[in-house]
């Protein structure tokens, strides 16, 4: 029997093999506070120990330094039990029924829980903790149960829930709604599952980033997750308590291994979105270096989400006055926010740009134009703007131009490709532009694939298949452009994923998935058209990004699939088109 007191024995078995452990999720937890102390109940520790993951004390201090510095080093977050917050932080007066405040939590972990949610952690909320993911988040709470109505009108009928009991009894029921997560993680226990219970206030409105999930039979909220498919649960009892709770730190730490599984693989893939239309608002005084909430790309949310590069349009509406200098003017824009943020960003012509940027830790923007009306109907500014660094051209958008007929408001005219339109397909592929079919009606993509003798790209469309619109391709045009080494980015814009229902990241893979069964791994990417009206719930802006390797990792994609379609195949084209 080894002496547990001989440390050097210890040591030696730490150090018997390499590595000395086994890689684990690192799980910070919010301390409690009273007096003059920060502290924790050993049963939070104790399950997220058991549950498989590495527990660390996070204590009450507001300060921004101290907590992004430690948002990075975690990869979940259980927001602990705790005494009431201070009514002002809701913009309500103390009621006569409030108990004591802990105003040195309040602030702290407000803001943790906000940070933590645009970086994507995984959060347990705990008791207090799913009322701090409510006031944080958009919802509300009531300062007492006696305030509270039976959640979605049910009749209140009055039970205890603040019980003399022993903390590891469960004295009342909740019952779950069987589409959720929660059902998911106590499917044994069908829908209906037995708690404990220590509060006097509770959520009274989850807010819309929530949707509530498990009620007690008095209506009062117990439950709720995250209504944008993040991996967020809040509960009102003490599970850290209860035999049951393990299930509870096990979704936890599975979350944030996946959460740490996609970290760790966005150091070592390149990350593109090929569509992205920002610049159309740099005219309102955009601050790119700011979380600025008027767009959805910013240098913040592309680095709380892991993007390295974006390809930022300059959009042409038709018709446009001096159009040729109104995307120079764009493209001045882009660069002045550039060299202001010099030290976090950078442009890019080339694939290989790009991994040099990632290396030196800087953000990549490449160029392109979206509608050729920016020509002016002259074939010389196209190399002008090849001098510029566009790397591709969208011939057209909504609306004929003279370049070819489009998908949408056609009338047909030059039915298909123009031909113009076929001398500035020869151009582009002499001047290593890739030519851009997204918008363009059937018979100019076809037509287009017969004239390019480069692979063409379709920098944001999805599959008519599964939404019939004509911005979408048929499968018949995924395979053409898979035949000639082409790609299709998956948009994420709501009417070309869903033409009668609210779209979410789950029909953003449901797209991807049926471009890759039709096209192959090699031929598929993501192009987001964010601030173009793209963005749908789980990957509403860049910051949730991360949200999408999330998924391609569930569904057991390698890392050299998932690099193929986070940019790989797009930059392969790109490569082949700048061969001149």
């Amino acid at each position: 029997m080894k002496n547990k007191f001989d440390l050097q024995a210890q040591l030696e078995g730490i150090y018997a093999r390499f590595p000395e452990a086994s890689p684990m999720p690192v799980i910070g937890i919010t301390g409690n506070y009273e007096d003059l102390t920060c502290k924790i109940g050993r049963g939070y520790y104790q399950s997220v120990v058991e549950a498989g993951g590495v527990p660390v004390i996070i204590p009450p201090v507001a300060d921004r330094h101290v907590i992004i510095n430690t948002l990075q080093r975690i990869d979940g977050l259980i927001l602990s039990g705790g005494g009431d917050y201070n009514p002002l932080w809701a913009g309500e007066e103390p009621s006569p029924l409030l108990h004591g405040i802990n105003q040195e939590r309040d602030n702290a972990e407000l803001l943790i829980t906000r940070l933590a949610y645009n970086r994507q952690i995984p959060i347990l909320g705990i008791c207090r903790g799913i009322q701090t993911l409510a006031m944080a988040l958009g919802g509300k709470v009531a300062q007492d149960l006696s305030e509270v109505r039976g959640h979605g009108g049910t009749e209140v009928r009055d039970i205890k829930h603040s019980q003399d009991a022993d903390r590891s009894e469960p004295t009342h029921s909740v019952t779950i709604e069987p589409d959720s997560t929660l059902a998911e993680i106590y499917k044994s226990y069908l829908s209906s599952l037995c708690v404990n219970s220590f509060h006097h206030q509770a959520v009274s409105d989850s807010g819309t980033k929530f949707r509530v999930v498990a009620t007690a039979p008095d209506g009062i909220v117990e439950a709720m997750e995250s209504s944008e498919y993040k991996p967020i649960l809040g509960v009102q009892w003490h599970p850290e308590c209860m035999e049951s709770g393990l299930p509870l730190f096990q979704w936890l730490v599975k979350e944030a291994n996946l959460y740490r599984e996609a970290h760790q693989l966005h150091d070592r893939i390149l990350t593109l979105d090929t569509h992205c239309d920002t610049p159309m608002f740099f005219p309102q005084g955009i601050h790119f270096e700011q979380r600025d909430p008027r767009i959805l790309v910013d240098l913040h949310k592309m680095t709380e989400g892991r993007q390295d590069a974006t390809i930022m349009v300059a959009y042409l509406p038709q018709p446009t006055d001096n159009p040729t200098a109104f995307a120079d003017n764009i493209f001045d824009k882009i660069e002045t926010i550039v060299r202001d943020n010099s030290r976090y960003l950078a442009l890019a012509r080339t694939p290989e740009d790009l991994w040099r940027n990632k290396h030196l830790g800087l953000k990549s923007i490449m160029l392109g134009i979206e509608n050729g009306i920016a020509l002016d109907g002259k074939l010389s500014n196209l190399r002008h703007f090849a001098d510029r660094g566009i790397v591709y051209m969208t011939l057209c958008h909504n609306g004929d131009n003279d370049i070819c007929d489009s998908a949408s408001k056609s009338n047909q005219t030059h039915g298909g490709v123009s031909q113009f339109g076929a001398e500035v397909i020869a151009e582009m592929n002499r001047l290593g532009i890739l030519v851009d079919m997204s918008h363009a009606g059937e018979k100019s993509f076809y037509d287009a694939l017969d004239i390019s003798k480069k692979p063409i790209v379709c920098s944001h469309s999805s599959a008519r298949a599964l939404c019939d619109h004509p911005r979408n391709l048929t499968d018949d045009q995924m395979r053409a452009l898979a035949a000639k080494g082409g790609v299709a980015q998956t948009t994420i814009y709501n009417g070309f994923l869903c033409k009668d229902a609210q779209a979410t990241i789950l029909d953003v893979m449901a797209h991807l998935e049926h471009a890759i069964d039709v096209m192959g791994i090699d031929h598929v990417g993501l192009g987001t058209d964010f601030d173009g009206d793209g963005g749908v719930p789980g990957l509403a802006d860049s910051s949730e990004l991360l949200n999408f390797t999330r998924q391609l990792l569930r569904k057991r994609y390698s890392d050299e699939d998932i690099q193929k379609i986070w940019g790989g195949n797009f930059l392969r084209v790109m490569a082949e088109a700048q061969k001149v």
